[in-house]
């Protein structure tokens, strides 16, 4: 009869996701895990509920929480899972999350300042670093050295167009082996928004560009959220394309998802025209949460089947969770996971959908990748 108890190495294999027994011990180490039975030869021993509160574990790392977080959510326990005080707690860790991010921001906003710079600036780039190397730090004065550094830097670039290209050659993950179609596109969201950490949170289905090309090809509709997207698109290639506007709500004071949302739920004509979304059209939402996810409403119950979705709200709880919902649907989709995301980037997208389909019409590097 086989043991009911799992060693190390099995309980790693039943969770899988790379989990190691390195990674094990360590949990057991800040009491992440509960202290195993040990066997008469001294080998821990796991069992089934083991299992599950280690897949448990992993699941939350996987969503982005630290195992601070990740321990006083599993301590609290089912019954409390949101009492006041472990609600406090996590929002003083988001806090001192943030302050981190505040920091790396500033230290990549200074590697920036030197990696970003192109070739023209060599000289000024080598001579900052120089400075840098011998730098005395003044702790008194308006103006310490360094600010002086990066003002003296800044008066000195040369007086010619930034080489946005070659800035972004230093500055992006490796993408070799992307699509270059795909390569494309996140470079222009990167530069609509001036982030480069946006790019590992940008969500591309594999069918995404295909659908993209095929359904612009054809001349389809598309439908944007609020007029505010359909002012960014680029209506020169669309009209070329044979592609008509269509807008959900048609207020063209909104400038904000808050307005967005709004409307949508206030003014029933904007929920009636989702209902009568055109057959293979591209859906552009980059406003309001509840679009989106009405949108995979009607998805889910097959009443529309859009030919791509472009699914970029902004939002704290709706958005993230309407991006889930378009991600674990059938159809082709582009979106960032999280609250990230705008109209503008939204129709940064279609317009490098439709822009590769103009320029490079018998480009199929999207079906090699």
């Amino acid at each position: 009869m086989p043991s009911p108890h799992l060693t190390i190495k099995e309980l790693t294999e039943a969770v899988g996701h790379e989990v190691t027994p390195r990674m094990v011990r360590h949990y057991h180490q800040i009491g992440l895990l509960p202290v195993p039975e040990r066997s008469p030869a001294n080998y821990r021993l796991y069992s089934q509920a083991d299992v599950q509160h280690l897949k448990r574990i992993i699941a939350l790392k996987q969503q982005g929480f630290q195992l601070a977080h990740i321990q006083q959510i599993l301590n609290a326990g089912p019954e409390a899972i949101a009492p006041d005080t472990l609600l406090n707690q996590l929002q003083q860790q988001y806090r001192s999350v943030m302050q981190q991010l505040g920091q790396l921001r500033q230290t990549a906003s200074a590697l920036e300042s030197l990696l970003g710079h192109d070739h023209d600036c060599h000289d000024h780039r080598a001579e900052a670093i120089a400075h840098l190397q011998c730098l005395e730090v003044e702790t008194q004065g308006n103006l310490t050295e360094l600010e002086r550094l990066w003002e003296q830097y800044d008066a000195e670039t040369p007086n010619h167009p930034e080489a946005f290209q070659e800035s972004l050659q230093r500055l992006l993950p490796d993408l070799s082996g992307r699509p270059e179609i795909e390569i494309d596109l996140l470079s222009k969201l990167v530069l609509a928004c001036g982030d480069v950490s946006l790019v590992p949170f940008v969500r591309l289905s594999k069918d995404a560009i295909a659908a993209a090309r095929t359904a612009l090809q054809a001349g389809c509709p598309v439908v944007v959220d609020v007029p505010a997207i359909a002012s960014a698109l680029d209506q020169t290639r669309l009209a070329h394309l044979g592609c008509p506007i269509k807008t959900l709500i048609e207020d063209p004071h909104i400038t904000s998802a808050l307005e967005a949302e709004q409307a949508f739920w206030h003014q029933q004509y904007c929920q009636e025209r989702l209902h009568h979304l055109p057959e293979q059209s591209i859906c552009v939402v980059g406003y309001a949460p509840s679009v989106l996810m009405a949108l995979c409403d009607r998805i889910e119950q097959q009443q529309c089947r859009p030919a791509l979705v472009i699914g970029l709200p902004i939002g704290f709880s709706h958005a993230p969770a309407a991006k889930r919902r378009l991600m674990r649907s059938q159809i082709p989709y582009l979106t960032i996971q999280g609250a990230f995301g705008g109209g503008l980037l939204a129709a940064v997208a279609l317009n490098a959908f439709a822009d590769s389909l103009i320029e490079k019409p018998d480009c199929h590097c999207y079906l090699e990748s």
